[in-house]
């Protein structure tokens, strides 16, 4: 069978609407509780689920500077559809397994009707790889930003806590290292060699790096030449994605300020409150990236949450609710991406 473009979109927008239901039977609370969240919230919902209008723009016009980057030109594509497929992306990733994979191969489909394939895949990686390069700069800064605190007495400092530190800094430095070794020589055919490793797969990698062995060639030659040539479009690129999850952390802090969490009010407290965010946050988003193969990450989202809060000195009951908050957020986003893939431009 023949797998037309179309079909494969038709296959995808399938996929986000099932997660959709899936999303809404997964809850850890009765409707009726969570009818009674949703109305705590109140008018917080509107900042809470419109701070991502900001998040996406974010990435769009990171995975813009990536594609203009890899051209060596200004993209032949609008802004718009970078950020409609940008949307529809992260939508079709928080409905798949393995790390929210799914909407990889959908943004390669869809950019390659706008510039050549071998470029549509590579900028498709390069914006993959900088979105998880991101995410360990955020993890890495983050503990130093957990370091502050203690110093000025707003966090405790234990042995148990040292340690963990320590090894998320160390978990840090490992994937710096192992990111400018892809930046400098390419990705593809090495990890294409790792699943020729992976009993019943040798073959098929075999064959396929036999096929398409020029094509992967250039697209590790572009994805090293971006990293190598172009550093203002890596670093934009770079502090855009950071910029994302600070600008993110505000939906926590929505949150927090919903329950008179404000650290006494004020500049200082407003600015203690935002830095709790940007910790929550950041070890919810580690945990779950941990064990980013479940689907959805249904539990580990909520799971993080109550314990990156509960560290913090705050109630489980907080917890419970931020995650439940996010997971409403997540589900209107998905449904925004699927209507997204139905729209032509």
């Amino acid at each position: 069978m023949v797998w037309t473009k179309q079909r494969l979109n038709n296959l995808f927008f399938f996929l986000g609407c099932a997660a959709c239901v899936v999303m809404l039977f997964t809850f850890d609370v009765s409707f009726v509780e969570l009818w009674q969240h949703i109305c705590h919230a109140g008018y917080w919902l509107i900042p809470i689920i419109g701070i991502w209008i900001v998040v996406y723009g974010l990435n769009a016009f990171a995975w813009q500077a990536i594609i203009e980057g890899n051209l060596g030109k200004k993209a032949p594509v609008s802004f718009w559809r970078i950020y409609r497929l940008t949307i529809t992306g992260y939508a079709l990733n928080y409905a798949t397994p393995v790390g929210g994979l799914g909407g990889e191969p959908y943004r390669i489909m869809e950019l390659s009707k706008d510039i050549d394939k071998q470029h549509a895949t590579s900028s498709v990686i390069l914006y993959a790889m900088m979105h998880f390069f991101a995410h360990f700069w955020f993890w890495f800064i983050s503990i130093f930003i957990y370091l502050a605190l203690v110093l000025v007495g707003d966090m405790p400092m234990t042995t148990a806590i040292g340690t963990v530190l320590g090894i998320i800094i160390l978990f840090c430095l490992v994937a710096f290292w192992i990111f400018s070794k892809g930046y400098r020589n390419g990705l593809v055919v090495y990890v294409l060699g790792l699943i020729g490793k992976i009993p019943f797969l040798k073959g098929w990698s075999r064959r396929f790096r036999g096929n398409h062995a020029e094509a992967l060639r250039n697209i590790d030659a572009q994805i090293s030449a971006l990293y190598g040539q172009d550093t203002k479009a890596f670093y934009t690129s770079l502090i855009l994605e950071y910029s994302s999850r600070m600008v993110q952390s505000l939906e926590v802090m929505f949150m927090l300020l919903l329950f008179g969490i404000d650290n006494g009010g004020g500049l200082d407290g407003m600015v203690l409150t935002y830095l709790h965010s940007v910790l929550i946050v950041a070890f919810t988003t580690l945990f779950a990236n941990l064990i980013g193969f479940l689907p959805m990450q249904i539990g580990v989202q909520e799971g993080g949450f109550v314990l990156s809060i509960a560290a913090l000195g705050l109630s489980a009951a907080l917890g419970i609710f931020v995650s439940i908050i996010c997971r409403v957020r997540e589900i209107l986003w998905i449904a925004i991406g699927m209507a997204l893939m139905k729209i032509r431009s």
